[in-house]
């Protein structure tokens, strides 16, 4: 579980040190409010198309073999932003980054499942919560680094070293295969995998919308980029609190819905608040969007995982959910800078994302256990 939490730790600093930093590197490349979103976009993209073949390369490669080849990727991706000079070599390091944590996440479910059968709920939520751990340590210290170093590229780079400590641990690991099924299953014709692939995408667009915009919002509002950091690690350790306890108070009870109605209307307050009062009671609104989305998150993969008590099958699902969701939730931030480059303000993008959340609570209905096998029932 160490080695996984230490892995999980690499798959958001890619990604959760740009925010911060994004004026700096604006000062130095030039880049639209659009094509800055592309730094998140692209790789949440990949994360998606990656999804697709990345159980069928661990099943060739080998779960160990898996694991460090991705993090290696991530590693030399993160590592290459030292000598980057234009916007088109930044956003390369993000697709790469992007592939070697598709092939990581798809994996981990079913790896979960399979060694922790008992406790799936809580490894669940210990592993996603590693995963915004890892958001959280990016933000609040790459403005540090960039501080501490002069450059922003320093910023970038440095979480290289997660990569490296993963790659260490994860050596000592033993060899242990996930079983194979006899035939692999395409969840495609089946709708309840595309629910809970809608469900999951647009869960996680507002969760890459505020990795992505939160500390450029603050900015604009006369914040300086470290303190706008700090605001959005604080975010992100309200996600980490969310992501360790509400899956153990969901691993009670199967019936995730009342749980998941309340954690979406921990988001819609929070960005109501950065609507109507972004300047007053200014860590009230980054604690509530962390606590509905940290635990909404994981949640949202619980639930899938819940449809099948297989491990691999569970895994190729989680798979599809993850596929389909990430290429849903990596059009968010593009669709927000569009709208911050058109009205001039972030205002619109929180008011999307808003009813976003309500369709979501409409869906949490659909979500009764009672009837998970009639509505995704076994190959055969």
């Amino acid at each position: 579980m160490l080695a996984i939490v230490l892995v999980a730790l690499n798959l958001r600093p890619s990604m959760a040190a740009v925010g911060p930093l994004l004026s700096a590197i604006r000062g130095d490349i030039p880049l639209s409010f659009s094509l800055a979103s592309l730094l998140t976009m692209l790789p949440v993209t990949a994360m998606g198309l990656a999804m697709f073949f990345g159980l069928h390369i661990s099943q060739r490669l080998g779960e160990q073999r898996t694991v460090l080849v991705s993090l290696l990727i991530i590693g030399l991706a993160t590592l290459s932003r030292l000598f980057i000079d234009s916007a088109a070599e930044l956003i390369v390091s993000a697709i790469l980054a992007g592939v070697g944590i598709a092939l990581i996440q798809a994996l981990m479910p079913a790896l979960i499942k399979s060694r922790f059968a008992d406790n799936v709920a809580l490894c669940m939520g210990v592993y996603v919560t590693s995963i915004m751990g890892g958001a959280a340590l990016a933000a609040s210290l790459a403005p540090l680094v960039m501080m501490q170093s002069g450059s922003w590229r320093a910023g970038l780079a440095v979480w290289a070293g997660l990569a490296l400590l993963a790659l260490l641990v994860w050596c000592l690991q033993p060899t242990q295969a996930i079983s194979r099924m006899t035939r692999r299953e395409s969840f495609i014709t089946r709708r309840r995998a595309w629910l809970l692939a809608i469900f999951f995408g647009l869960g996680t667009a507002s969760y890459t919308c505020v990795l992505a915009w939160l500390a450029p919002y603050y900015v604009e509002k006369g914040w300086s980029e470290q303190n706008a950091g700090l605001l959005l690690g604080f975010l992100t350790v309200m996600e980490v609190i969310s992501g360790l306890a509400v899956p153990a108070i969901a691993n009670r009870s199967r019936d995730r819905r009342a749980i998941l109605a309340v954690l979406l209307m921990l988001i819609i307050g929070g960005f109501c608040g950065l609507i109507f009062a972004p300047a007053h009671l200014v860590l009230l609104w980054p604690c509530l969007l962390g606590l509905g989305i940290g635990g909404l998150f994981p949640m949202s993969l619980i639930v899938a995982l819940d449809h099948c008590d297989e491990p691999q099958r569970a895994g190729g699902l989680t798979a599809f959910v993850q596929g389909i969701g990430y290429l849903i939730a990596g059009l968010s931030p593009l669709l927000a800078g569009m709208i911050r480059d058109r009205l001039g303000s972030f205002e619109g993008a929180w008011w999307v994302l808003t009813a976003v959340m309500v369709i979501m609570l409409l869906i949490t209905l659909r979500f009764d256990p009672r009837h998970y096998a009639r509505h995704l029932p076994g190959p055969g």
